[in-house]
């Protein structure tokens, strides 16, 4: 199923059931005392997390969801039954904002709920209502409307480490030799146009598209993906080593991250010099050399066809993202 992480749905959440007015009989009395039930509480609409990145895909073409109905009150004191809620499945890391309150509600975790508008609750029967003064009260109430309005869902990927940089940088291929991943790769610009997950050991990477110059104001892929780098604990930033010049590809990526803020340009970044095997020794080891006393950041050299230097990429991200989730 394709990748959606935009919609925009309606839901509602159940009535509750009416009161009834009802009477209990005896041998003696055709009519007794009053012995009409309450009616039942309406169902409420609930998020639920999934960890299924397609799950907003499900509501591309069905809009309009609504929770069940509470039943009526019945005789004998009989509480009508509540109407069953109806249950949203999103992707962990869905923001849910309700248009008409601009209340926002946020999944982070498999199997955590959040009500987004409850049910109604159920009328009263003329049990009730029976006092001193009023043995044989006629009187019910009728259930309450349930919540309901138009929801924003919005998924922001949860990751363990963003892989980031320019298209071609070879993001999708070292996410395959990390995890088992199958993004697709090619020699063209964004040949991601999704963002890609993978476990590593446990970890979540995740592939974001590739970043071009202007993407914060919307060029390219835009702000799209570069929403999905706000959850993520670690960038991993990938300069390819056929780049003339590495330093500039580097620059580019991080003016975006900059421009768009909200906590981008402050997370844990490490650079990846990749695709080593396009170029000499002697000149990807100058370009590293470069990036780390330009930048002060850390940079891993590999090639996917480097065993020797993916399995010292491998371990030192093993450490990095041990060190991270412990603090």
């Amino acid at each position: 199923m394709a990748f959606t992480d935009e919609v925009t749905i309606y839901a509602a959440a159940g009535k509750g059931g009416d009161g009834v007015v009802r009477w209990s009989r005896t041998k003696e009395k055709a009519k007794g005392g009053p012995a009409g039930g309450d009616g039942g509480r309406g169902g409420d609409v609930v998020l639920l997390g999934v960890r299924d990145l397609a799950a907003l895909a499900h509501y591309r073409y069905e809009k309009k969801f609504k929770a069940e109905n509470g039943e009526a009150g019945k005789g004998a004191l009989k509480h009508g039954k509540d109407g069953a809620p109806v249950f949203l499945k999103v992707p962990v890391g869905t923001v849910a904002r309700v248009e008409e309150t601009g209340d926002e509600y946020e999944i982070t975790a498999e199997g955590e709920r959040a009500v987004l508008f409850k049910g109604g609750t159920g009328g009263k029967g003329n049990a009730r209502f029976k006092s001193s003064t009023n043995q044989n009260p006629f009187r019910q109430t009728d259930g309450k409307g349930g919540g309901a309005g138009t929801v924003a869902l919005t998924l922001k990927i949860i990751a363990d480490a963003g892989l980031i940089g320019l298209p071609n940088a070879g993001k999708s291929s070292l996410l395959n030799a990390l995890t088992r991943a199958k993004s697709k790769v090619g020699s063209y610009p964004f040949t991601t146009l999704e963002p890609s997950l993978g476990d590593f050991y446990g970890y979540i990477l995740a592939d974001i598209p590739g970043l071009i110059e202007g993407a914060s104001s919307g060029r390219g892929l835009g702000i799209k993906f570069l929403k999905h780098i706000e959850r993520t604990g670690i960038l991993l930033h990938l300069v390819s080593a056929d780049q003339d010049d590495p330093l500039a590809a580097y620059g580019e990526v991080r003016r975006e991250l900059e421009a768009f803020g909200r906590g981008l340009p402050e997370k844990h970044e490490v650079i990846i010099l990749s695709k080593i095997d396009l170029a000499t020794s002697a000149e990807w080891e100058t370009k590293r050399e470069l990036l780390a006393r330009e930048t002060e950041r850390e940079v891993l050299p590999v090639s996917i066809r480097d065993s020797v230097l993916l399995r010292a990429c491998v371990a030192r991200l093993s450490k990095l993202l041990s060190e991270k989730v412990s603090r």
